[in-house]
Parts: structure tokens; C-alpha cells; sequence
């Protein structure tokens, strides 16, 4: 029996899949959150199934990489197009996509291959994965993500620390060691428009 999470912020969406996983005899869904926070980082899973977009404000990259740190599987369940978001996944170590509008035996299917650790392929999901391959990771931390996720959007640094409970002056440190992680994998980043750029590929910012 595998075991899996739902992180969905749609209420409807995650009592249809609930109906759907309750008529599969080998799987079994042992949580429904909406945000990665919220699931408990000592449960017992196999594997999560992750919504692209959250409303908390996270990124793919982060929950991908939160989730996997904790040694689960993950598989992207989305109706969303944005391929930045999709590469960022694929990038942070997601097995593979289902779209929401896909047929609920693709779902299924897709379930049971990434619970045991198989990879979901379909040309989109292989498109993500060659374009991510095309960018190195510059391996940001999860606050230096959240603190470019701000400064690239156009927030000052006063702002970011405000927001951050932080000093202006770590803010500066930030975005200075995002720059250098960035230039060191050939990935220029020395101007704000350039940060904007770079915080777009990885899906940081959409």
C-alpha cells in the first residue's frame, strides 16, 4: 500500500481526488493540506501530490525541494500553463505533471508510477526537463529565493526587511550573494532587470 498527500487550495478539487484515490486498493491518501507548512514533516508517505500554484505565496521550487528534503516523491497536479513554473519543478526534482484536466485513469496511472519513484513522461513534462537542464542551478537557499521572489518584483530593500523582520542591511547581503551565486553559474545577474530575468526561469517569480 503506498501511501500519499494531497497540497491543494481548491476545496472542490481536493474532495474530487479524495473520491478518485478512495477506488484505488493500492494507494491510500493519509493527508489533504493547502501548503506545504502545513503537512506534518514526520508522516509517514511515499509520495505528495503538489498543486503548482498555492496562495500562500510559495514557489515550486521551494515546496519541490521542502518535500524532497524529507525524502518524499512528487508530482506536479496543475491546471496552470506557465512553463517558467513547470521548469522550476522539474529543476527542483519533481518525477513528473498531471493536468487537472487529464482523465481521472491518467491520474491513476500517474499516481502509482511516481508513488513507487517512477518518472511521469509526456512532452511537455520532457520539454521541462530539457530546458531545465539548459540552466544551471544557481542553488539559492529558500530565503534567498523569498528575499529575490520580493526584490526582483520590484520591492525596495527597505521593503523586503519590513516584510522580512529583517535589516536593510542583510537585505543588501542577500542580494548580493544572489548575484554571485547566479554569476558563478554563468547566469549574469549584476543589474535588476537581469534579477527579474533570472527569478522568471526558475520560477521564483511568475
Amino acid at each position: 500500500m503506498r501511501r500519499i498527500a494531497l497540497v491543494e487550495d481548491h476545496a472542490l478539487i481536493s474532495l474530487g481526488f479524495r473520491d478518485l484515490v478512495a477506488g484505488i486498493e493500492d494507494v491510500t491518501l493519509v493527508a489533504s493540506v493547502v501548503s506545504v507548512d502545513a503537512l506534518a514533516a514526520d508522516i509517514e508517505l511515499d509520495m505528495v501530490v503538489l498543486d503548482l500554484r498555492l496562495a500562500d505565496g510559495s514557489t515550486p521550487t521551494g515546496n519541490v525541494t521542502t518535500l524532497r528534503e524529507r525524502g518524499w516523491h512528487v508530482l506536479i497536479y496543475t491546471g496552470a500553463e506557465d512553463r517558467h513554473l513547470i521548469q522550476s519543478a522539474a529543476r527542483a526534482g519533481a518525477l513528473g505533471l498531471v493536468r487537472k484536466s487529464a482523465p481521472p485513469e491518467e491520474l491513476v496511472d500517474a499516481i502509482r508510477t511516481a508513488a513507487t519513484g517512477g518518472e511521469v513522461f509526456s512532452t511537455e513534462w520532457a520539454a521541462a526537463i530539457d530546458a531545465a537542464a539548459d540552466l544551471a542551478d544557481a542553488g539559492l537557499s529558500e530565503r534567498e529565493a523569498e528575499v529575490l521572489q520580493m526584490y526582483a518584483a520590484g520591492e525596495t530593500a527597505q521593503s523586503v526587511a519590513h516584510h522580512l523582520g529583517i535589516s536593510r542591511a542583510t537585505v543588501s547581503d542577500y542580494v548580493i550573494r544572489i548575484r554571485r551565486k547566479y554569476s558563478q553559474v554563468g547566469r549574469p545577474a549584476a543589474s535588476r532587470v537581469d534579477l527579474y530575468r533570472r527569478a522568471r526561469e526558475d520560477g521564483i517569480l511568475e
